[in-house]
């Protein structure tokens, strides 16, 4: 009797420790999460930028090149490098060598490549499957891996594809299959699709469902015309869809597209937009203190207009058009501007009043800053990638109505452009129908990602119509 009764005292008090405890644990947290209301707060009013007659509005500064952690022009050799390297125990380690073992046996097998394809070539069933057996067969090495099946889908176009978009072969298998390891982002799209770079970080490849796969393959003859005919289209560079099935009970299969990767520079990008047009739920989830270089910020986030020079925002405008024009034919939706915004050096300002920096220098003249020291920058410069520019700072007057666009206020900032137009294998399917028909009962039916490819193009371009604009100075 007495042992029963001193193991229920010892539980009681057990118990009562562990309420203790937790209650300490909530004050505690209670107290971080007003420290850190405070401090954002505080932070908040430090950012916040004043306009004649408009009252204080929130904005977000672009970042110090000086002082952040690529300092200078051009990337650091130390600086952190996005993603999760895929080495021997991760998940996706033998999955990432059955992608290099296929897309080296891929590539390897060159033929000759003609531009003006036969219509078999596009045929969807136009795919070749290959095994490859751990310990080799008459076509394919031995390896490591586990016993594996690989697709390739219409392999002569994206051999040709390959071609017009000038990829040399050897690099190309150099930059996918050689002894660096994959990186895996670190966590997956909106859609569910995994991400992986390049150790050099000019490819990216995506897994993709097979109605993607579908769609891409339903409009691969007009993507190859399209890109065939608009040498700076700003539509993804695709260079190959492929397909691992592993062997086994389950007999998974991988679907996964090859493309370029836009962001690929020698300048580290300071701020990355992603940006549709549309205003429902198009602004980021993070905090501001938590705003990094590899935040994807949205439209409602966008506080800068872009001054391209007359030439370039001709071109923009005639690119950005055709392209519209093709992803509408196909009935196409959904996709994003995304742009990367490299500031030169955030105390070159071009304004004579209103700094997010009081002890910031400020330029007497509008001129672009000359720190580049690589004599051949400027004739590298094409629509859409190392394009040097203004960025006009912008705030919205009001939170209650977002502005689409903010209002411009006179300050500027030396910048170097990157932008293209990127996921365009969503078509405006039933899923997407019937999206668009239970928002609209709820919101405005023009503030919805989820409209007609129509209205789609059209809400898109006058959107980006805005956030690009000319330079209306000669610089």
């Amino acid at each position: 009797m007495r042992g029963a009764l001193d193991g229920g005292t010892t539980c009681g008090i057990a118990v009562v420790v562990v309420v203790v405890a937790e209650e300490a644990e909530v004050r505690v947290r209670g107290r971080k999460r007003r420290r850190w209301r405070r401090r954002r707060r505080r932070r908040r009013a430090a950012a916040t930028v004043r306009v004649e007659d408009a009252g204080e509005v929130r904005g977000l500064p672009p970042p110090s090149p000086a002082t952040g952690p690529h300092a200078g022009g051009g990337r650091s050799r130390g600086a952190r490098r996005q993603g999760e390297t895929i080495a021997k125990g991760h998940k996706n380690y033998e999955l990432m060598l059955n992608l290099q073992l296929g897309i080296r046996h891929a590539v390897g097998k060159q033929g000759p490549i003609t531009l003006d394809l036969k219509s078999s070539a596009f045929d969807p069933k136009e795919k070749v499957w290959t095994r490859f057996p751990p310990e080799g067969s008459k076509y394919t090495p031995p390896h490591s891996s586990c016993d594996f099946k690989w697709k390739d889908y219409c392999p002569q176009v994206f051999r040709t594809l390959r071609k017009l978009f000038k990829v040399d072969a050897a690099d190309y298998m150099l930059s996918l299959c050689g002894d660096q390891a994959l990186r895996e982002l670190s966590s997956p799209g909106k859609s569910g699709s995994f991400f992986y770079l390049t150790s050099n970080d000019q490819y990216m490849i995506k897994t993709m469902k097979k109605s993607e796969v579908k769609i891409f393959l339903k409009m691969l003859r007009a993507y190859y015309n399209h890109v065939r005919s608009f040498e700076n289209t700003l539509v993804t560079k695709f260079f190959g869809l492929h397909c691992v099935k592993l062997a086994g009970a389950n007999q998974k299969k991988v679907r996964f597209v090859i493309m370029g990767n836009l962001f690929c520079s020698d300048y580290s990008i300071h701020r990355r937009f992603d940006l549709k047009g549309s205003s429902l739920g198009r602004t980021t989830d993070k905090p501001q203190t938590e705003i990094d270089e590899y935040t994807t910020l949205k439209d409602l986030d966008l506080n800068f207009i872009f001054r391209l020079q007359k030439h370039w925002h001709q071109e923009f405008l005639r690119q950005v058009d055709k392209d519209c024009d093709f992803l509408e034919q196909e009935n196409i939706m959904d996709y994003s501007l995304l742009v990367g915004v490299h500031f030169r050096d955030k105390r070159n300002l071009l304004a004579s009043e209103g700094s997010f920096d009081s002890d910031s220098s400020r330029a007497s003249s509008p001129h672009l800053s000359r720190g580049d020291t690589d004599p051949n920058r400027f004739s590298k410069i094409k629509l859409g990638s190392n394009m040097p520019t203004r960025a006009e700072l912008t705030v919205r007057k009001s939170e209650c109505e977002p502005q689409i666009i903010g209002e411009p206020t006179g300050e500027f900032y030396d910048v170097i452009l990157y932008f293209g137009i990127i996921d365009i294998l969503q078509d405006y399917d039933i899923s997407k129908k019937l999206e668009h028909a239970y928002k609209s009962f709820q919101y405005d039916p023009t503030s919805i990602s989820a409209v007609d490819p129509k209205q789609y193009s059209r809400r898109f371009k006058d959107f980006v119509y805005k956030a690009f604009q000319e330079e209306k100075i000669d610089i």
